[in-house]
């Protein structure tokens, strides 16, 4: 069994980046089904916003956690996390183009625009974090 060890460096030594990315991603799905729930009639914007804000508050700590690390696959990082971003801003898009469409209220559009905007930034984090932290650094 002595041979199975696996070094947990790599592991042990990176910030949570990824599970806090997936907090706010819950954080952002609860407001939305909120929303989702109660848009057809009158709805209270307090607790979505509530949510959003919690969402945006846990992408601030991954950004400071992020610029914490030193030695870091960043090329790596930046090469997975734009064309992820470009791929999730497209998908973000289109539900953005069905709520103007479904002609949702001002009020709760802005509300799930901001929800798109996390949802389009934590997804690309998560997969060019979770890419880059295995990455092989050059010494």
């Amino acid at each position: 069994m002595a041979g199975l060890a696996v070094s947990r460096t790599a592991e042990d030594s990176a910030p949570p980046v990824a599970p806090i990315a997936v907090g706010s991603l819950c954080l952002i799905v609860i407001g939305g089904i909120y929303l989702a729930a109660h848009i057809p009639g009158p709805v209270s914007l307090l607790p979505a916003y509530g949510l959003l804000v919690g969402a945006f508050l846990l992408m601030g700590v991954n950004v400071v956690l992020l610029r914490r690390l030193s030695h870091f696959a960043w090329p790596r990082f930046f090469q997975v996390g734009k064309w992820a971003l470009l791929a999730y801003a497209i998908s973000a898009g289109m539900l953005e183009y069905v709520f103007v469409l479904d002609k949702v209220p001002a009020a709760e559009l802005l509300l799930l625009t901001l929800m798109l905007l996390v949802y389009a930034i934590d997804i690309p984090l998560i997969l060019a974090f979770t890419v880059a932290r295995y990455q092989a650094l050059d010494s």
